[in-house]
Order: structure tokens, then C-alpha cells, then sequence
């Protein structure tokens, strides 16, 4: 990694150093590194959300790895002026990071659709990319939505945005879940442009149906050898152990 990228320690602490990549379309990327490690966890957020979710993995991570968390584009502080919002553009972004701090040994972290990006920045950077960690992501890798469920699960998105978010987000949480953190990302969520998030809906949510069977059966390899799957169906079972059961 470029000596010029490298975060800082000063006494104990670890200090986060902030950047700009530039994405093959022109977008500025933005990301965090904390930690010199010579293992890279690349940090790639969910729907809708940005690089602080992962704030308490970085704090974790941190003094042992090389820690990267980026704002894909359209999310958090990075460019958001994309004509299409597309699986390979995003991986595109995560790429752009990669090759720009030159990381050599990578694995890749993505939550919920994060974890359909991952895979492509995968394909594109294999040599790379060690392993891969898809969290909340493939609950079924067979489930081929058509383009009429697809219209269907994004039809109330495109009438009311704000409220379908709500609606979803409120979804993913179990009731014994602290209010506030609910209330935190319910808002966070639904404060997204409507374009750019059903935008990215359609790519995420359609791409297995786009890729077709080929990208199932390389997916399924993928996931054999290098990738763990969190799923919060497992964690609402089993809470703690289900997660140490992954």
C-alpha cells in the first residue's frame, strides 16, 4: 500500500486517514483507512446506508488488519451523478479503492445488497481477493426473481418512497431490538434519493435474474471456497451462537 495512504498511531489510538478514488466512470469514490495490516478487510455497505455503518467492525479490526470502509457511489459522500446504476458499476467502485491503495491481500465484507458488489469486484480482481463475507445477502443463491416479482417488490418504492423504506427497514429488526437504532436507520434510510435507491434495487435485486444460471453455478464455487454467509434468519434463531456457527 502506498506509504501516503497508511493511517496513523499516536500513543494507542488509531486515526482513520480519509480519501478519494475515482470509479471507471468518473465518480469520486470516498473512503476510510485505519490499521497497516498486511491483510485488507474492505468494508462495503448495504441499500441505502454508508461507510459508518461498519464504525464498530473498524474499531474491532482495526489494530489488527488493514481496514477500508467506502461509500459506494450515490451513498454517503460520494459522487452521485451515475446515468446507471448497475452491478458493474458498483464493483466498479469497490475496484477503484482496491487498485488505488495497490492491496494485495483482500477480503471483502458486504452487507445485504454490499454483498452482491463484493462478487463482482471479485470477479474483476481475482487474484486479489482471498475470501469474501456476504452478511445478509444470499439467503436463497437459487431464487431467480422474474421481472414481474421484480416490478412487484419495487412498486411500492417508486408510489412512496420514504414510507416503503420505513416499512423495510422496520422488517429487518427483531422486536427485542433498542428502539433508537431502528428509529436511527429507519430515518437514514429513507432520507436516500428515491432514483438512486431504486436504482440500485433494481440492479441488486434483479442481478441474479440477469446473470442467469452461469453466475449461479460460479457464485455457488465462490462460495464453497472463499465465503462465509451470515444470514439474519440464522440470527434471529440462534442470536449469538448462530453467528458463531457461520
Amino acid at each position: 500500500m502506498p506509504a501516503e495512504l497508511l493511517s496513523t498511531r499516536v500513543g494507542s489510538a488509531m486515526y482513520a486517514q480519509s480519501h478519494v478514488a475515482i470509479s471507471a466512470d468518473g465518480l469520486p469514490i470516498h473512503y476510510d483507512v485505519q490499521g497497516n495490516g498486511a491483510i485488507a478487510l474492505v468494508f462495503v455497505h448495504g441499500w441505502c446506508c454508508d461507510r459508518r455503518y461498519w464504525d464498530r467492525q473498524v474499531e474491532h479490526f482495526g489494530p489488527h488488519y488493514t481496514v477500508v470502509c467506502l461509500d459506494l457511489a450515490g451513498h454517503g459522500v460520494s459522487g452521485r451523478d451515475r446515468t446507471q446504476w448497475t452491478v458493474s458499476a458498483f464493483g466498479q467502485d469497490i475496484v477503484a479503492v482496491m487498485e488505488q491503495l495497490e492491496l494485495e491481500q483482500v477480503v471483502l465484507i458486504g452487507h445485504s445488497m454490499g454483498g452482491r458488489w463484493i462478487v463482482e469486484a471479485a470477479r474483476r480482481l481475482p487474484t486479489a481477493v482471498i475470501g469474501l463475507v456476504s452478511v445478509d445477502t444470499w439467503a436463497d443463491v437459487e431464487a431467480t426473481p422474474t421481472p414481474e416479482q421484480l416490478r412487484a417488490r419495487l412498486a411500492p418504492f417508486r408510489a412512496h418512497f420514504v414510507e416503503a423504506m420505513r416499512t423495510f427497514v422496520r422488517g429487518a429488526f427483531v422486536p427485542t431490538s433498542e428502539p433508537s437504532l431502528v428509529e436511527h436507520v429507519m430515518a437514514s434510510m429513507s432520507a436516500a434519493s428515491p432514483h438512486i435507491g431504486i436504482g440500485a434495487a433494481e440492479a441488486g435485486w434483479g442481478a441474479i435474474a440477469r446473470f442467469g444460471k452461469g453466475f449461479r453455478r460460479s457464485l455457488r464455487q465462490r462460495l464453497r471456497s472463499t465465503t462465509r454467509v451470515l444470514s439474519r434468519r440464522i440470527w434471529r434463531r440462534h442470536n449469538v451462537m448462530g453467528l458463531r456457527s457461520c
